[in-house]
Order: structure tokens, then sequence, then C-alpha cells
């Protein structure tokens, strides 16, 4: 998902209570600094505000970030020398989506197939790929004559 020209995140959507990967492509990294730290925060009053160092990639630089439960997700960077980049004074903010629990579904597989009933199956069906494995591997040395029994030494 990209945010603004040079913000991405490894997700769609940014969902409270979820982890999140920030790569960041802007001012700081196109002048070479060598260490970049965002600094974050949530909601309206940049509660929990925390700086992170970034790790520095041919991608840019890279962050993963908890997302509380909050409205907003606030952040803006800077690096060793003093030198930010917020947004020409406005910051990033971007909104929060909560989980939506309707999705989350308790039912039970179709057709009457309960969890159990589903794991006998695939038993089922790994026990017939090995002795389909079987039959295809000692078939042809019984045509052929050289099948010979192990002797178990005594």
């Amino acid at each position: 998902m990209e945010l603004t020209k040079n913000i991405f995140f490894n997700t769609d959507k940014l969902i409270t209570n979820t982890v999140v990967k920030i790569s960041y492509t802007g001012k700081l990294f196109q002048d070479k600094s060598e260490e970049v730290y965002i600094h974050y925060g949530f909601g309206n009053n940049w509660d929990k505000v925390n700086d992170l160092k970034m790790e520095k990639t041919e991608l840019g630089f890279q962050a993963e970030i908890t997302l509380t439960d909050a409205a907003t997700f606030n952040f803006c960077f800077k690096d060793t020398n003093g030198n930010w980049d917020n947004n020409n004074n406005a910051n990033y903010i971007f909104p929060l989506e909560a989980v939506q629990n309707a999705l989350i579904t308790t039912k039970q597989p179709e057709f009457g197939l309960t969890t159990h009933r589903l794991r006998k199956t695939y038993m089922w069906s790994k026990k017939i790929k090995l002795a389909v494995y079987k039959i295809i591997r000692f078939v042809p040395k019984l045509i052929s004559g050289n099948y010979k029994r192990k002797v178990t030494e005594q």
C-alpha cells in the first residue's frame, strides 16, 4: 500500500492491534542519510510517542511497528543530523481501522463434515498415496526378478 509518494506499507489497510512494516524512500533516504528514525504516536494527542531506528536496505529504510487501539497513526522521520521529513510540518497522519469481528465465523464446515472427519479423510488420503508409491516401486522389481528379501542377521 502506497500512502504517499515515498512511504509504503506491507498491507492494504492499517488495522488496530496488528504489526505493520513501513518502507521509507523519501527525502532523508535520497539525501543518503546513514541512520533514520521514525518518530510516531497514536491518536489526536500523539499518545505513546516513540522513536524507532529504521533498518537501511536497498529499498529504503524499513521498520516494523505494532499499531495500537487508536483512531490515527501519526509519524514523521528524522536523521542523526537533526534533519526532519514531517510532511511540511503537517506530519503523516493516517486513520486506523478496527478489526471487524463480523468477518470471523464460527460455523462448522459445510456438508456436515466436522474437523474430526476432515482429519480422518486427510489421513486416509496420505495412506493411499503411500500405498501407491510402494506399489510403483515394488512391481517393476518383481517383474524384472531383481527382488531380493533382506536377510536379517541373528
